[in-house]
């Protein structure tokens, strides 16, 4: 197992985060304590968040123009960050630019905050 491998081979499973809160929004739409049509909102906005990662690579790989980094962002802040997830893992696509990763980071946790935050609002807290 060559340096490669071997550094690919102790990444956690991230990819799974993504599908996971999916799952875990589902779940809670459920029980009733979201309603149904966030999680219809977060599957089309990953799914279009997923579609501009794959335009953007395949834009990367024939050298054409790229899709702003501000809009990967703002896909994934508009709660497309699982298909963000996704695409970055599948697609082996913007994973070592660490300024971008930061960013992105911060997105996801500014959307779980704000999902947090209107549970909490839902629920009369």
């Amino acid at each position: 197992m060559g340096y490669a491998e071997a550094r690919e081979y102790r990444k956690p499973p991230c990819s799974l985060w993504g599908p996971a809160s999916l799952l875990l929004l589902a779940a809670l739409v459920q029980l009733g304590l979201f309603p149904a049509v966030l999680l219809y909102g977060y599957l089309l906005a990953s799914v279009a968040a997923f579609l501009l990662y794959v335009l953007d690579k395949q834009a990367a790989g024939a050298g054409r123009r790229r899709i702003r980094e501000r809009t990967l962002h703002l896909a994934a802040l508009c709660c497309g960050w699982p298909g963000a997830v996704l695409a970055q893992r599948l697609l082996h696509h913007k994973t070592q630019k660490g300024s971008f990763l930061v960013v992105f980071r911060l997105t996801v946790l500014a959307n779980a905050a704000a999902l947090a935050l209107y549970g909490w609002a839902r629920k009369g807290g």
